[in-house]
């Protein structure tokens, strides 16, 4: 691997991910003086993002409008307004938040979701850098350990089965032609300081994007620092029994290569009555850490109590994160 190098700037951070993790990091990172990207997946099948993905032939617009709407300087009341859902009763507009409805019109109106996304980032006094992985929406193949395979990130995610290893293919027909992440987004991780991976789903939210083959490369051949946050309660299903080194050692096998050089660990406990598990019915268990195994894959732990418990789940103290991310930036 290229040789590291410390920071003398303002850092550039590259945060790639998707799903609730994503904005949970970019919110804290935020509030620092950096050189800001955010690169988010694009295999999302679900819910208005899917129908609006299936209707358009577009990308899934969901998770870059939660992300444009964590980094944009506009007021909150604004804000509010492009993330307002229409409610069940509103026939064909239901489900869909309007800010999906705008990403729509503009990557229409640009004949270019990248396009259209840079023009809307600039609307809405974004923070940064908004960057869909791909121009195009991938599918999302998997292949479980009991030797079934399965497409669609909401069909895999619904299976509840443990996954051996993922790959993307492109909607479009012909489905055989190279997937390629626009040079801005390879760009942005080979010129970056830093590189965060996560924290989210792992099989669904993070590898996704690595996945695109010309992302790989740029993992592999950037000087940046690669940080992975572990996550902090395992998936039902894709990554029971997962401690945080067994996270990593899925990331480096899917790059093919070891890039994560640190990983960001929590130390707080989650109290065992606390959890709504019919609420949060997508996590099992709190991930064990392991820090000497963390080691061994060759990244160095960053321990911290980065526990959030709120609305009856556990999730990330995205300002604990971004304080340690910034920390890691400014390593020498």
């Amino acid at each position: 691997m290229t040789e590291k190098y410390s920071v003398k700037r303002t850092p550039k951070i590259v945060v790639i991910g998707g799903g609730s993790g994503q904005p949970v990091v970019l919110n804290g990172l935020k509030k620092y003086e950096n050189d800001l990207t955010a690169i988010i997946t694009v295999a999302d099948d679900g819910g208005s993002s899917g129908t609006l993905r299936d209707y358009l032939q577009m990308v899934p617009p969901g998770d870059i409008r939660n992300v444009m709407a964590t980094l944009s300087q506009l007021p909150a009341s604004l804000i509010d307004i492009f993330q307002y859902r229409f409610k069940p009763e509103d026939e064909m507009l239901a489900h869909h938040s309007l800010g999906n409805l705008i990403i729509a019109a503009m990557a229409e109106k640009e004949h270019d979701i990248f396009d259209g996304v840079q023009v809307l980032a600039k609307i809405m006094q974004v923070k940064g850098h908004v960057y869909p992985v791909a121009n195009e929406p991938l599918v999302l193949h998997a292949a479980f350990t009991d030797g079934t395979y399965l497409a669609g990130e909401a069909e895999i995610t619904a299976a509840h089965k443990v996954i051996d290893h993922i790959w993307v293919t492109p909607q479009a027909a012909p489905a055989t032609h190279d997937i390629q992440s626009p040079k801005k987004v390879v760009n942005a991780i080979l010129e970056a300081d830093v590189v965060v991976l996560g924290p989210g789903s792992l099989f669904t939210s993070i590898l996704p994007n690595l996945m695109v083959p010309n992302v790989a490369e740029a993992l592999r051949a950037t000087r940046a620092k690669i940080v992975y946050i572990a996550n902090i309660m395992t998936q039902k299903g894709e990554t029971d029994n997962f401690t945080d080194a067994d996270h990593v050692k899925a990331i480096n096998e899917h790059v093919g290569e070891r890039v994560v050089d640190a990983v960001i660990m929590n130390t707080g406990k989650v109290p065992e009555d606390y959890i709504d598990w019919q609420r949060w019915n997508e996590i099992s268990l709190q991930v064990d850490s392991d820090p000497e195994s963390v080691k061994e894959q060759g990244a160095t732990p960053v321990i911290g109590d980065l526990l959030a418990l709120r609305d009856d789940g556990a999730f990330h103290d995205g300002d604990a994160v971004a304080q340690l991310i910034m920390q890691i930036a400014a390593d020498e």
